[in-house]
């Protein structure tokens, strides 16, 4: 049971139907990623705790992969209460109905104050905005019932031409291709990790029935400003329309500056022998083909200030 039908629950759900197992996904709207085509969907609103408990119930899953709420880290900042309504409360409504059935959490780099490179597992929490503080407490919840593992993961990217609100590696290669300046943030880094990688990891923790906290992150800690430059390099578009930008003046002004993660765990787990994540010159050689292939539809150009 894959709890959220955004870009990457539909390919957390489709990397399960790869292996041979079923997905049923579950949230508010219909699946609208590719990857999702033909899959089981439920409706289900995790704020209401009779829904969760039905749910559970209808689709008498052996586990549960929550990635669900609203990922919009700006939105989330203008509205704390519908955040923490939908990622906490979301949560501990989750953790009530599903018993002794193990569960994964995706939770964020967000929970941290942003001001070291990178944090580990073993480091302390601060969240950073509404985001970080509504995904600390569904993780405090989930880890409360002893089945959960949280994975945290750091900025996650792929090709998402269906979504709703898509992600920032999508978001430049339309402006790229369409010869619109891409204005990135020089001071706010990351590390990216390509979707294909997170589903891989949260397939394999679930089946191990690992506990805990873990961090999933790419190998490069870049800025946006340098990542987009590596975008366009790799698909042969022009590298001088990206514009480097103070991140107070943009969207990402909420978030913290060091959004990078690392793991002190992930190496001793021999589950994840020969998974470990792509930098994001491999990955976008992997996304080159539908990246740069004509859209199904005409697409309305992304605003300068792009999202996750």
């Amino acid at each position: 049971m894959v709890v959220g039908s955004g870009y990457l629950g539909g390919r957390i759900g489709a990397r399960i139907r790869e292996l041979g197992g079923r997905a049923v996904l579950c949230s508010r709207r219909p699946p609208t990623a590719r990857s999702s085509t033909g899959m089981d969907w439920r409706e289900l609103d995790v704020r209401d705790p009779r829904a969760c408990q039905d749910a559970v119930r209808a689709v008498a899953p052996d586990a549960v992969i929550a990635v669900h709420g609203p990922s919009d880290i700006t939105w989330c900042e203008r509205h704390p209460e519908e955040a923490m309504a939908a990622h906490g409360a979301g949560s501990a409504n989750l953790a009530a109905a599903v018993g002794r059935l193990p569960v994964l959490l995706i939770s964020t780099d967000n929970v941290f104050a942003g001001t070291r490179h990178s944090y580990s597992e073993s480091d302390e929490v601060a969240p950073a905005n509404a985001y970080g503080r509504a995904k600390l407490a569904a993780e405090r919840a989930l880890l409360e019932t002893g089945r959960a593992l949280v994975l945290r993961v750091s900025l996650v990217y792929g090709w998402d031409p269906d979504g709703h609100r898509p992600n920032y590696f999508t978001t430049c290669v339309r402006r790229l291709r369409a010869g619109l300046p891409v204005e990135a943030p020089a001071d706010h880094w990351n590390t990216p990790v390509l979707v294909d990688d997170v589903a891989a990891w949260s397939t394999e923790l679930l089946r191990t029935r690992r506990t805990g906290v873990l961090h999933l992150a790419g190998p490069e800690r870049l800025s946006r400003y340098a990542w987009a430059g590596r975008i366009a390099r790799g698909l042969g578009l022009d590298a001088g329309l990206v514009r480097p930008v103070d991140k107070a003046g943009t969207a990402y002004a909420c978030r913290p500056r060091n959004a990078c993660l690392h793991s002190e765990q992930a190496s001793g787990l021999p589950e994840l022998a020969g998974l470990w994540p792509l930098d994001v010159d491999e990955g976008t050689r992997r996304l080159a083909g539908p990246a740069l292939a004509p859209e199904r539809f005409p697409t309305v150009p992304a605003p300068r200030s792009v999202e996750e």
